[in-house]
């Protein structure tokens, strides 16, 4: 996209990666739908007036809408039989409407959406690393931090570690899992220089982490980064290793933002995906491609937050009705959608504000006003 000139680029970029992860979101709905034989009425990518429409063979409206922050897919025979008209259940197809199949297939329907997201950051995942290669940074230090543990040590900058008491080490992540786990321990750390192994020795600092447990840290930073294709079968399992560890570090840095022990600055809304998608497509389609992958398991977990209107509130009704033996009464249902509508509401407010905080939006408004 790099023949694009400014805005153009972070337009289309946006549009593309939101685009493509919302219909695989609405395409595990409607996957699901059919194999339940639910009837789909419309497949919807984007709100507002569609732009493009089309009816398929088995009479889902198929549509395009012109404001490109989501999509829908509605079920046919939704909504309860007391809450539609006589018209509308007139025209509902008999075994084909969503209301009347059971609390499993309705569970797994509304659950196929976050599925998918998963599924897709997989494939992207294992993709790049059959085909573009698996970045890992090599056990060689790129840079010292002065009076450090490493420091101390003696340490020097293009030093290749080797091994860690006596633990070979291949790659960044190998010495950063050994030194972490040895806080306050004083290690014999063979480095290569100048084609000769050395035997230094550092007494690894101590810091202690939000949850009160404390890790080591040697004080050095790594340097350049290597590519490593993988095999088939090697690409998948990285594939799906690594989207278990993006929900892992996702859900990790929630929890912090909720206790208080993370800024909420972070936590950004369309503004902020339109402004990295278009960065990022400026680095190249690997780059492009692991930022769909990230942003795809962000909205497989947003969604299934117990948030009500999210697929995590529907489950959490869905729960509550397989452990009472019927539904919640309509007047607590809508409850729980208003209250966690208004939520949504604030979320994306507060999430916008830190967009435009970051754009530089609000710093000069306040130069305006004040």
């Amino acid at each position: 996209m790099e023949f694009l000139p400014e805005p153009f680029r972070t337009g289309l970029a946006f549009v593309v990666v939101l685009g493509v992860l919302v219909f695989i979101h609405e395409l595990g709905h409607y996957v699901a739908a059919r194999l339940m034989r639910v009837h789909v009425d419309v497949f919807s990518i984007g709100f507002g007036r569609a732009i493009a429409s089309w009816t398929a063979r088995t009479g889902t409206v198929w549509k395009l809408a012109w404001i490109p922050l989501g999509g829908y897919v509605k079920l046919h025979g939704q909504e309860q039989p007391a809450e539609a008209s006589p018209e509308d259940r007139a025209r509902w197809r008999a075994g084909e409407t969503f209301h009347e199949k059971s609390v499993g297939a309705r569970a797994f329907i509304v659950a196929a959406g976050p599925i998918a997201n998963f599924l897709l950051a997989a494939v992207l995942f294992a993709g790049l690393y059959g085909t573009m290669g698996r970045p890992t940074t090599t056990a060689v230090v790129g840079e010292v931090v002065a009076d450090s543990a490493a420091d101390r040590a003696g340490m020097q900058a293009g030093d290749r570690i080797l091994d860690v008491d006596g633990i070979a080490v291949a790659r960044f992540e190998d010495v950063q899992r050994a030194i972490s786990s040895r806080p306050g321990a004083t290690v014999t750390i063979t480095v290569e220089r100048d084609h000769a192994p050395r035997a230094l020795t550092a007494t690894i600092e101590a810091r202690t982490l939000p949850d009160g447990s404390q890790s080591g840290i040697l004080g050095v930073r790594g340097g350049q980064a290597s590519f490593e294709r993988l095999g088939p079968v090697s690409a998948v399992a990285a594939g799906i290793g690594q989207t278990w560890n993006v929900s892992t570090q996702t859900l990790a840095g929630v929890w912090q933002m909720i206790t208080g022990a993370r800024g909420t600055e972070e936590l950004g809304g369309p503004l902020r995906i339109a402004q990295l998608s278009g960065q990022v497509a400026e680095l190249g389609l690997g780059a492009l491609i692991t930022f769909m992958a990230v942003l795809s398991v962000n909205l497989a977990l947003i969604n299934l937050f117990p948030i009500p209107v999210l697929d995590g509130g529907h489950l959490l009704f869905y729960a509550a009705e397989a452990l009472r033996g019927r539904p919640l009464s309509p007047k607590a249902q809508e409850f729980g959608f208003r209250a966690g509508f208004a939520l949504l509401i604030a979320l994306f407010v507060f999430a916008t504000f830190n967009d435009l905080s970051s754009l530089g939006v609000v710093r000069w408004v306040a130069g305006l006003v004040g």
